[in-house]
């Protein structure tokens, strides 16, 4: 049934050619080796189109993530036991306690400012 339409043209094409030239004495046979060839060449034709044709799904592939080189941050902190490093801490904790340079956390215990 698939060959079906492929045969008709290589049938048409083989009658058109060999009905082509008229036959003169002497050239019957290139009439018939056109047509045999007309034949030939529209079946190869026809079958060659009439083939299904797979494709490949795509397939995707996500590229990588975006790599970010960010600096490092700097935090300045003063040097412990300075004099900067207890107002620092006076500031940053109100319950600190410069005597033992700790501060009373939420938790109830106390935490040496850093």
């Amino acid at each position: 049934m698939r060959y079906l339409r492929s045969l008709a043209v290589a049938a048409a094409l083989a009658t058109a050619s060999s009905f082509s030239a008229p036959a003169q004495a002497g050239h019957h046979g290139d009439a018939v080796f056109a047509g045999v060839a007309g034949f030939a060449v529209g079946t190869l034709f026809g079958n060659a189109m009439a083939q299904p044709r797979y494709y490949a799904a795509p397939v995707y592939v996500a590229p990588p993530p975006p790599v970010i080189y960010q600096p490092t941050p700097v935090y300045y902190a003063p040097s412990p036991w300075s004099p900067e490093w207890y107002a620092y801490c006076a500031r940053k904790y109100g319950s600190f306690d410069a005597g033992s340079g700790t501060f009373l956390g939420y938790d109830g215990y106390r935490h040496t400012c850093i």
